[in-house]
């Protein structure tokens, strides 16, 4: 697959697919006019040898160039500031965002945060627009995602841990669309199979709940079905056959149009995601995937219609939201996710906090019902029993 999907600079993003893409970023950075770029990642990626390619790109920028990959795998404002700082301490003029969701994310939070002269949450308002941002654009990027979930590389916000409170906070920024998005499955091979299925799960759940969502939004509808079909004939292949380069591209495609979708709006999965994720740093994808029928179920009273669309469309057996309910839970059985949250050391200790977070998260505006704490304090301990 070498098609570009959309390569005329003057819009906003441009994504590249297919394997051996990670090649044009050379090129890419003298289209963009970055001449010092600072390559965002995590440590684990920055040890392979993709990136090394890349850190060798940037050292021989003419102009000198640098690494920041102090990340964590859910990333703090520290972080955040960290990087900006040394963005301007190193004069660079663009970030390449290589890695998963959380470099990603610190990446195009990064280049937002560079020009500014404050803190990441004094930048920050409220409801976690850029008002509190000077009006200057943010650096350019280019992302290159090395899984197939979040689908970061083309969203305007970023998930950010303030750790003083044990809180995920979405930053918005219009400046965070990456100019340039590289979706090569050369890089995504090597992911390890339980983190191929973590992530593209990550990716069911954008899909579906952006199709659960309220309000009207067609065109988000139908790219959350075709994303739901992409995930339905290729996670299972690309988490048995890692090697096969189809499945993975499709799964990052997959992923990209997720998060496309939820322009729409996500749900309770997310919401009580963020939440345990804040509170006990577990993986994002994993928790999703394991909440994933949970949240389902506490909405099945409002998504009938969806439910018998997607069945339909997915063209699973049986009708509903049975059909739908039985074939998420055999993909997790499948792909090897845990049933409960019991199983990766998660109790329903803290239920009441954890629904009380979970309520007010952003994310829950556009959950299908407006559940109460009381409520997603109920779905988390049946997710920690594993009791459906």
């Amino acid at each position: 697959m070498t098609e570009i999907l959309q390569a005329n600079w003057n819009y906003p993003t441009a994504i590249s697919v297919g394997a051996g893409r990670l090649a044009e970023v050379a090129a890419a950075c003298v289209t963009l006019g970055i001449n010092r770029p600072l390559l965002v990642t995590d440590p684990g990626v920055l040890a392979l040898p993709f990136a090394q390619t890349l850190v060798a790109l940037c050292s021989s920028s003419a102009n000198g160039a640098g690494v920041f990959s102090d990340i964590k795998s859910n990333p703090t404002a520290a972080s955040v500031e960290a990087g900006a700082a040394q963005f301007r301490s190193g004069k660079h003029d663009g970030v390449i965002a290589l890695g998963g969701g959380s470099a990603l994310d610190c990446g195009k939070t990064i280049a937002a945060l560079a020009p500014q002269s404050g803190t990441l949450w004094q930048q920050q308002d409220s409801d976690g627009n850029w008002s509190g941002f000077d009006k200057v654009a943010a650096a350019p990027i280019i992302a290159i995602p090395t899984t197939a979930g979040t689908g970061s590389e083309v969203g305007r916000a970023a998930v950010v841990t303030d750790p003083e409170i044990q809180l995920k906070k979405i930053v918005w920024h219009p400046g965070m669309l990456p100019t340039l998005v590289i979706l090569d499955p050369e890089l995504t091979v090597g992911l390890p199979a339980g983190l191929t299925a973590a992530t593209g799960m990550d990716a069911l759940s954008h899909n579906l709940e952006a199709l659960c969502a309220p309000g009207y939004h067609p065109m988000a509808e139908g790219i959350g079905l075709q994303g739901m079909r992409l995930v339905k004939d290729n996670l299972l292949t690309a988490v048995e056959q890692g090697g096969d380069l189809t499945a993975r591209t499709n799964m990052l495609v997959a992923s990209s149009m997720g998060a496309t979708a939820f322009q729409r709006g996500l749900g309770g999965m997310h919401a009580l995601a963020h939440s345990l994720g804040a509170v006990y740093d577990a993986h994002h994808g994993v928790l999703n995937a394991i909440l994933m029928p949970y949240v389902l179920k506490a909405n099945e009273a409002a998504i009938g219609d969806t439910m018998h669309l997607i069945a339909s469309s997915l063209g699973l057996p049986g009708t509903g939201f049975s059909a739908v309910m039985e074939w998420v839970l055999s993909l997790r059985e499948q792909t090897g996710i845990a049933h409960s949250l019991a199983e990766i050391g998660i109790v329903d200790d803290e239920s009441a906090r954890i629904g009380a977070m979970a309520a007010v998260d952003s994310t829950a505006a556009t959950n299908p019902i407006l559940h109460s704490a009381d409520t997603y304090s109920r779905i988390f301990e049946q997710a920690c029993r594993g009791q459906l």
